[in-house]
């Protein structure tokens, strides 16, 4: 709160808050009284006294500990009533992350997201526009006798955010999807027909959903980005392999959408061209293995 308030409203704004907390704590006056180590008479003056002169700052902050809340709430210098701690807490919270396709927790972001632009930096293909193939190929190794299961529980999920009425951007670095087409690094030792098939149903999925669904690839010698997925104004997600990392702050939220949006506009090839590329690079490995 950044309004100049006059020091007599201070004071009795001070008063309420001080009552409000104790009233939703179910906090008596004696109970505040032997938590903070004053006199009864003196917590009986903090509610009730009329005048313009404010606790000393000993006192605040012994009532804003003993109630849960800050004392510049208690003080009229914040509309957050939430200790630090408390605030904090909110703001970010750590989620495990199993080694599987789109569990419970990212779900429930994107339901709670549906309606919203989502922006989303992958590490590696999207798992949402994967072929079976791909996926049982990818996850096949960790899921052990559980893939097919896991895969099938997943298929629901993944065409219910295909569905769903938000707008996905998804930035990827380059050679992302040329180590994909090429099968190195990540991707060494795919089929080529796998590889081959997931091409055509980026394709087609491109030509089903644009302009929903943009992708834009970057120059990673320029650009870095670590995998995150912005779900609307409502949080930022990174992956951080075992765990994801959840910011729910506006201000954090906003700092990394200017940093996808800077992800897009330096873009090296636009929504638009990724199609076109996409059939450059098909047309090469399919050039490769008529030669072989």
């Amino acid at each position: 709160m950044t309004d100049k308030i006059d020091k007599r409203d201070r004071a009795a704004q001070f008063r309420l808050r001080l009552a409000r907390a104790m009233e939703d704590r179910t906090v008596s006056q004696s109970a505040l009284a032997r938590h903070i180590g004053v006199d009864r008479s003196t917590v009986s003056q903090l509610l009730t006294d009329g005048g313009a002169r404010l606790p000393n700052a000993h006192v605040v902050g012994s009532c804003a500990s003993a109630l849960g809340v800050s004392a510049d709430w208690l003080l009229s210098l914040s509309d957050r009533p939430e200790s630090a701690a408390e605030l904090l807490a909110s703001s970010l919270s750590m989620t495990e992350a199993p080694r599987a396709l789109v569990d419970e927790r990212i779900f429930e972001w994107h339901q709670e997201a549906a309606g919203y632009k989502i922006r989303y930096v992958p590490a590696t293909l999207p798992d949402m526009l994967k072929t079976r193939a791909v996926l049982e190929w990818e996850y096949a190794p960790h899921l052990g006798r559980t893939a097919d299961q896991a895969i099938g529980a997943s298929a629901d999920r993944l065409t219910w955010m295909r569905s769903a009425q938000s707008d996905y951007e998804i930035a990827m670095p380059l050679y992302e999807i040329h180590s994909f087409a090429h099968a190195t690094g990540y991707y060494e030792g795919l089929d080529l027909q796998i590889r081959l098939q997931q091409i055509d149903h980026l394709l087609e999925i491109c030509q089903q959903l644009y302009p929903r669904l943009r992708i834009y690839l970057f120059d990673a010698k320029r650009l870095y980005s670590a995998p995150l997925t912005i779900f609307g104004p409502l949080l930022c997600a990174f992956y951080a392999g075992s765990h994801y990392m959840a910011f729910r702050d506006r201000d954090r939220v906003e700092i990394f959408s200017r940093h996808f949006d800077t992800l897009v506009r330096e873009a090296d090839l636009t929504a638009r061209d990724f199609p076109a590329h996409l059939g450059r690079l098909r047309a090469a490995i399919s050039g490769v293995a008529d030669a072989d």
